[in-house]
């Protein structure tokens, strides 16, 4: 079995406010090999980071700017967006966190950990794809594309596939699913990962996107005893809002399996 990658959902989301500095700063800490964060587009054309498409949930948009219309992300321009409160909402140690820039998290990230970054609702923000081929250009994350430090997904799939085509040189995931066993089949020669629901995954799953190639990381998964299940069926990075349980469990699973191989040997030695 080869490694098992800790994958942070939005970050250490479960021990900071999802998708900001500090969750991405916390994962990288707790040992995360990749860090998932969730991409969209301002109105002036700026890429943020944030899950929902509007900003109620985890920004006090409604006390800055009472009266508007709409509160989606899209309907912001960046300075705007800039001036909420990102971190509040989940505590008040976070008390003044923004909405971090996609610029910002690659500059963050850049020699630390890998990037899953997942663009929302594509089809709502045509050319998204050339927006972010110029930042992870700019930014120099191009490159370490092929070394497999950065992979895109979204649970859009014909917008993976033309990123694809887009960028040939970046892996590329479909999330959500799993796709219907010829999808898996058909994705085989130009998908990197795929990305279901961990209470989707089965040992039969795994075997047949071994079997194209792929890796599967499923989401999300909190609880110790489901990790260790998915481990044990063989999957290839599981995506938490917990990375440093996560590594913990992994830490335990290897020790264990370093005891039972020792004894394995012991055995063998005094069978001779």
């Amino acid at each position: 079995m080869g490694k098992i990658h800790v994958i942070a959902h939005r970050g250490a989301s479960a021990d900071a406010p999802e998708n900001t500095l500090p969750a991405i700063d916390l994962a990288v800490d707790h040992g995360a090999d990749f860090v998932e964060i969730d991409v969209r587009r301002t109105l002036d054309g700026e890429l943020v980071v944030i899950h929902d498409s509007t900003l109620q949930r985890t920004t006090d948009v409604l006390r800055l700017y009472p009266g508007r219309a709409r509160y989606d992300v899209a309907g912001f321009t960046l300075a705007e967006i800039r001036s909420l409160d990102a971190g509040s909402w989940f505590g008040p140690a976070f008390a003044g966190e923004r909405v971090p820039t996609l610029r910002e998290v690659l500059a963050a990230l850049a020699g630390r950990a890998g990037l899953l970054l997942e663009v929302k609702d594509p089809g709502s923000a045509p050319g998204i794809a050339a927006d972010l081929r110029s930042v992870l250009d700019a930014a120099d994350w191009l490159e370490d594309a092929p070394a497999g430090r950065l992979v895109v997904q979204s649970a859009d799939w014909t917008f993976v596939k033309e990123f694809h085509f887009l960028l040939p040189e970046v892996p590329v995931g479909l999330l959500g699913g799993p796709p219907p066993p010829q999808e898996i089949d058909g994705a085989a020669g130009w998908a990197y990962c795929i990305n279901p629901k961990n209470t989707k995954v089965t040992a039969g799953l795994v075997r047949r996107v071994h079997g194209g190639g792929m890796v599967l990381w499923p989401y999300t998964v909190d609880n110790p005893r489901r990790m260790r299940e998915l481990i044990a069926m063989g999957v290839d990075g599981v995506i938490t809002n917990r990375p440093a349980l996560l590594a913990e469990v992994l830490a335990g699973s290897a020790r264990r399996r370093f005891t039972w191989l020792g004894r394995l040997w012991q055995i063998s030695k005094a069978s001779r």
